[in-house]
């Protein structure tokens, strides 16, 4: 028989093949499933951190798995999800049923679903902030279609985020140059004891 402990890392494995929902609107690639998460971890403990928020232990529990779901649900878009209902519930307990995480099915994906707690409306601001984050890459490369959808995502600043920090974070990435990390930084511009 197999083990499910391993079954569950080649099931998860499958998110790096998972487009997500938007790729059907955009119609260019846009990061997986597996981009995204690995995004929203890191954005998640940056909100964590300016907020004064120590329990980075369920935060990173939280946001890596936030949507793992995803590999029996797939990732809908918000289009689809006007005529589709996903079992979210039942696809994240089969998942981890039988695994050494059934823990991340009762208690920290429930408390993110919840929104109840601090570190669930941190990992789901990071969550919507990665959407803002890609956006302004997919303008980078030449779509339009992140223009449009400009006043759905000043909403959703302005009535879903729950932190402060996250709203901040919204506003800089509007402003945000996303290549000078790398324009300023480079073999004819060195950091001062970079690499020291």
């Amino acid at each position: 028989m197999s083990d499910k402990n391993l079954q569950f890392l080649f099931e998860i494995g499958t998110l790096r093949n998972m487009q997500r929902g938007w790729y059907q609107h955009f119609g260019m690639e846009v990061a997986s499933v597996m981009e995204h998460s690995m995004r929203v971890v890191f954005l998640a403990l940056l909100i964590a951190r300016k907020e004064g928020v120590k329990n980075e232990e369920k935060i990173l529990k939280m946001a890596i798995a936030h949507d793992l779901s995803e590999t029996r649900t797939s990732d809908l878009c918000y289009m689809q999800k006007v005529y589709v209902e996903e079992d979210d519930k039942r696809a994240i307990h089969d998942l981890f049923s039988g695994t050494i995480f059934s823990d991340f099915d009762e208690k920290i994906l429930k408390e993110y679903k919840e929104r109840k707690t601090i570190e669930a409306k941190i990992v789901k601001d990071a969550d919507n902030l990665d959407i803002d984050i890609e956006l302004k890459e997919l303008e980078e490369r030449g779509s339009k279609l992140p223009a449009k959808l400009q006043p759905t995502r000043e909403f959703v600043r302005k009535t879903k985020f729950y932190t402060k920090t996250a709203k901040k974070l919204w506003d800089a990435v509007q402003k945000e140059n996303i290549s000078e990390w790398h324009l300023h930084t480079n073999k004819w511009y060195k950091i001062k004891n970079a690499g020291k």
